[in-house]
């Protein structure tokens, strides 16, 4: 399974997670309104910013995105949090905008969504 080219990390600045439950709600008339789940698995994001140490790094990186994974492709990273690696792939296909780090652009960011199921 393809993973981040070299050169590629992920920050803890930015990490964010969240979980998207499959639930179907009936109102009721009178009271609570009634859950049932509709998948045994869940949809989980992994918000992060990925450091490139290098503008190389970051050129790699879109060709890994664009040649290798081809933008919608299911890839493995390491949760800074935890250490678990995780199967992902990037949100509805995208990748944010780059950014230098400093004026010298020589590293620079891209924050990213990525979701897996669990």
């Amino acid at each position: 399974m393809s993973e981040l080219p070299l050169g590629t990390h992920i920050q803890m600045e930015g990490l964010g997670e969240a979980i998207t439950p499959s639930v179907e709600r009936t109102e009721m008339e009178r009271g609570l309104a009634k859950q049932r789940l509709l998948n045994s698995q869940v949809l989980c994001t992994f918000k992060a910013t990925l450091y490139f140490e290098s503008s190389a790094a970051a050129d790699a990186f879109i060709d890994w995105y664009l040649d290798e994974i081809r933008c919608i492709g299911w890839f493995q990273v390491r949760n800074p949090r935890n250490g678990l690696l995780l199967t992902v792939r990037f949100e509805d296909g995208r990748v944010g905008e780059l950014n230098p780090v400093d004026d010298s652009a020589y590293d620079s960011r891209r924050a990213v969504v990525m979701e897996y199921l669990r």
